[in-house]
């Protein structure tokens, strides 16, 4: 991640010194657009990465129309980038785009560049029609260092498409939520007001007029809290620590400054039962994909499952770390269709019905099934003793 990095700020430095340079859409392409491809592991000089002048049998769209670049995974199309020259405003290109992406069912992400901002679009509104709206916008003229980190799920090593739609989501309600949150620091409006005012239980009518009499104060305690916490996270520099379970439990738990990655867990009344990173990792992911559900982790000497509603018999999955390459095996038939689907995502599928997770990552090319698993499990007539 470090190079990754590091390759995109050279990038940034290099679009800020020749930006201007680039008066033609062709130019745009070979300075600033090729290069960011490249950094994003698909290659422009391997054509099982990447297709320039795309055609396809899009309906709708005129034969002389070609998307300008096709990325490809798993020898499947699935971004589009319609590229602008340096100087062009992206607003009123963005219907091209989505002709080409509404006709082409494999393609999850559209992209419009001008070399210098990216607008990322998907279709989490309707599926296969792509949002008028981009759920990611990033100016390279204006980059931070979270923007820098979230291309990183555009990488071809990392790019898989349920994944990206929940990262797109995420994205999407975090913008929305910001603005919200933006407008009540910036006006604490009544309504903003009067929640302050609930919160802290202010012995007093909360009536319109006693509201507009205390909104200053409220906005001048928003600004001082911010101030305030700006000034604690650059007094406060974090240090991170990696330490096994035994050695954090000497850490004074005191210290808010210490922020410990455990590595493995031992069960303190077995320890042959210990739960590693992996599938401590595989654990969050899982409860991050299913947020409102109840969903309780499990580990055994043998494998590790996360059970529905922390009954032994409702287990969505088993995943073993005990071997030379990890195997997760779901609660329901893998027939042929789930085959085709893994084998699609790059997931290799055992005669057994278990399938190689050689990452808790990868988990993400399997979502689909994961949730038919999960809708198993929530299904009480799945459980039910047969009468004899």
């Amino acid at each position: 991640m470090d190079n990754f990095v590091e390759r995109l700020k050279n990038h940034i430095e290099h679009v800020k010194k020749v930006g201007t340079h680039c008066t033609t859409e062709e130019t745009t392409k070979q300075a600033l657009i090729l290069p960011l491809l490249d950094i994003l592991g698909f290659s422009p000089y391997d054509p099982t990465k990447v297709l320039a002048e795309f055609a396809a049998d899009f309906p709708g769209v005129k034969a002389t129309e070609r998307v300008d670049y096709a990325l490809y995974c798993n020898n499947q199309p699935v971004m589009f980038i319609e590229a602008k020259s340096y100087s062009a405003d992206l607003t009123n290109h963005a219907p091209q785009l989505s002709r080409y992406f509404n006709s082409s069912l494999g393609v999850t992400i559209g992209a419009i560049t001008n070399g210098r901002e990216w607008r990322f679009f998907t279709d989490l509104i309707n599926t296969n029609v792509m949002d008028e709206k981009p759920f990611l916008t990033i100016d390279f003229t204006k980059s931070r260092p979270e923007d820098l980190i979230q291309l990183a799920e555009f990488r071809h090593d990392n790019f898989h498409a349920e994944k990206l739609r929940f990262f797109a989501e995420e994205n999407q309600y975090i913008q929305q939520f910001k603005a919200v949150i933006r407008k009540c620091i910036n006006e604490a409006d009544i309504d903003f007001v009067r929640y302050v005012a609930q919160q802290a239980s202010i012995p007093r009518q909360l009536n319109t007029k006693f509201l507009e009499s205390i909104q200053p104060f409220v906005k001048q305690a928003v600004q001082q809290v911010i101030s305030d916490t700006v000034v604690k996270g650059l007094s406060s520099p974090t240090i991170i620590t990696a330490q096994p379970i035994e050695q954090k439990q000497q850490v004074d738990e005191t210290d808010s400054n210490v922020v410990d990655h455990v590595d493995y867990i031992v069960n303190p009344d077995n320890d042959k039962i210990i739960t590693t990173k992996d599938e401590l990792d595989l654990q969050k992911i899982v409860t991050e994909l299913f947020p409102d559900v109840d969903l309780v982790a499990k580990d055994t000497e043998s494998y590790f499952s996360m059970l529905y509603q922390g009954k032994n018999n409702r287990w969505l999955f088993r995943y073993d770390v005990n071997r030379k390459r990890p195997t997760i095996h779901f609660n329901i038939p893998i027939d042929q269709i789930k085959r085709s689907e893994l084998d699609r995502a790059g997931l290799e599928v055992q005669a057994n019905g278990s399938i190689f997770l050689d990452k808790p990552e990868y988990i993400y090319r399997a979502v689909g099934i994961l949730r038919d698993s999960l809708e198993y499990c929530m299904n009480d007539e799945n459980f039910k003793r047969s009468s004899s």
